[in-house]
């Protein structure tokens, strides 16, 4: 079975020991391609570099995180900065992200997300390549950023989505966007349990947040790109169809819609 991570942090210092040998236990556990999403201004050259030392298993995105727009007086010269890496192209950016809204940790920085949400969109477009979406505590609020770019072939997906299935809907009216689904998914009160059966697989994408959201057996361990069959087994579990399944449909889901990964 071929499995793809869609999101992973691999570049995080949490690797810094063994990063090669995580990469290859995930391709010997049949994951073999793994998107790593930039955050900030301090991210950008490690993103690179993964990319570079991993030709054809790692891929790289390029944004600037909401979270990162907090407090940040500067954050126009970084979205600026992200610009600048896209033009310049110093590997081949699969998508804009991690972008987005997040409103868990302050309400007082929402403005300037969605200034810099909409830049960023406006990116994706230019260079008509997906966008992967954080969203937290602000599914309300970015249905009403993505409203005004309808009808604008904006795609991508809504990363380690927990929404409802009334989310779901609204999202599918929005364009062409898929959810991602990570190892919460695993936990025995998690939420999904009862979305994860109304959503067709041919919207769901595979990830793992790593080092973040660890599927069980390994909750309060690091995370690793080698776990993403553990959340397959878990959707496959809750649908009632093979894993294989999951993986094939999953994997082509993921290189639809991030074409340059195919091959």
């Amino acid at each position: 079975m071929y499995f793809i991570d869609t999101h992973t942090h691999l570049f995080d210092e949490r690797f810094d020991a063994d990063r090669a040998e995580v990469v290859a236990c995930s391709v010997e556990n049949g994951v073999k391609k793994l998107l790593l999403p930039a955050t900030d201004s301090g991210t950008h050259e490690k993103v690179i570099r993964t990319v570079k030392e991993f030709p054809g298993v790692c891929y790289a995105m390029m944004g600037l995180h909401p979270t990162s727009v907090n407090d940040n007086p500067d954050y126009m010269q970084d979205l600026r900065l992200v610009e600048k890496y896209l033009e310049e192209k110093p590997v081949d950016f699969v998508a804009v992200g991690e972008i987005g809204l997040d409103l868990y940790w302050s309400r007082d920085f929402q403005k300037e997300q969605e200034k810099a949400l909409r830049f960023q969109l406006e990116l994706a477009l230019k260079y008509d390549i997906p966008v992967v979406l954080h969203v937290r505590d602000a599914f309300a609020e970015i249905f009403r950023v993505l409203e005004d770019y309808k009808g604008h072939s904006l795609r991508g997906v809504f990363h380690s989505f927990f929404g409802t299935e009334e989310d779901y809907r609204t999202i599918k009216t929005l364009g062409d966007f898929k959810v991602g689904i990570s190892g919460p998914v695993t936990y025995k009160k998690s939420d999904l349990t009862d979305v994860i059966p109304l959503i067709p697989l041919e919207d769901i994408l595979l990830e793992t947040d790593a080092p973040y959201l660890p599927p069980v057996p390994y909750r309060g361990k690091r995370n690793e790109s080698c776990y993403i069959p553990l959340i397959a087994a878990k959707i496959a579990e809750l649908k009632d169809i093979p894993v294989a399944t999951v993986a094939e449909t999953t994997t082509s889901n993921a290189e639809k819609l991030f074409s340059a990964i195919r091959g």
